[in-house]
């Protein structure tokens, strides 16, 4: 694909708010899918559809492990490109309510049900 295609996709990955909350919080490390849908409060189905969408884009990696999916940023070109959107929507009062709630569930002694059993993400400071 040109270089121009690969750029056209990634901006169009990156135009919608709920694609950028998620690559938002995986600006901190890799994530399982649970956290997604508990801090985003949207249905798995959703979220899932939105990690797949910026998987064929080319901006996350995905593994499994068992039953549960882990994405993480991937290595792109145009990662200045990502970057640069990303820290300019850093401030936004949502993405830092975001990061806040991902930092609270991973350092919670009791995890609310939902996350009970999920693996905790690495993320770091």
């Amino acid at each position: 694909m040109k270089p121009t295609a690969d750029l056209v996709r990634i901006l169009q990955a990156l135009g919608d708010p709920t694609r950028l909350r998620l690559l938002n919080l995986l600006r901190g490390g890799e994530i399982c899918v649970c956290y997604f849908v508990e801090i985003l409060g949207e249905p798995q189905p959703k979220v899932s559809r939105h990690l797949a969408y910026l998987r064929r884009a080319g901006l996350v990696d995905v593994r499994r492990e068992g039953k549960w999916m882990h994405y993480k940023l991937a290595a792109t070109p145009h990662q200045p490109v990502m970057d640069a959107i990303l820290d300019a929507v850093a401030d936004d009062r949502q993405m830092r309510r975001d990061r806040l709630a991902l930092e609270r569930a991973c350092c919670a002694v009791r995890l609310p049900g939902t996350l009970q059993y999920a693996p905790r993400p690495q993320i770091e400071p």
